[in-house]
């Protein structure tokens, strides 16, 4: 996300967040290699789901509500709602603090991934970035929304 132009939005820290939140949510081998192993710099499942809907308020109305302050289009707001929708699901389903192992392994999960990989890649084309580079750590994160 280095190369992103978040402020070209006008709440671009926010959007920040979401991309990170679906970047993470959307990588396989990111969960494989870093969530279940345990690496350190990127949090949790349940870090990416707070980084989606910490400051957007995702977990209670529309993207459609931002519009043009968060989101580019109708298009990317409603994958954007699609995605929230399967993660919390399985949130709720298997509690905040359950174990990585029991998020992978929830019967819905590869359909949480999916919508947040399209989710993902929209915004990130519509970024002008790369989908397919590996997730930023949550400090590189915290330093570019720290940026202005």
């Amino acid at each position: 996300m280095g190369g992103m132009p978040l402020n070209d939005m006008p709440w671009w820290r926010w959007r920040g967040n979401v991309r990170s939140a679906l970047h993470m949510l959307s990588d396989t081998a990111f969960q494989r290699e870093v969530w279940l192993a345990g690496a350190e710099g990127y949090g949790d499942v349940t870090d990416a789901v707070y980084r989606l809907v910490e400051d957007t308020w995702l977990d209670s109305w529309s993207a459609d509500k931002y519009i043009g302050t968060i989101f580019r289009d109708a298009q990317e707001a409603a994958l954007v709602d699609l995605a929230v929708l399967r993660v919390l699901r399985i949130l709720h389903q298997v509690g905040p603090d359950a174990p990585v192992t029991a998020y992978l392994e929830h019967h819905a999960w590869p359909e949480a991934v999916r919508a947040a990989r399209e989710a993902h890649v929209r915004m990130s084309v519509a970024d002008g970035e790369d989908p397919d580079e590996p997730p930023t750590s949550v400090e590189a994160l915290r330093m570019l929304t720290r940026a202005v």
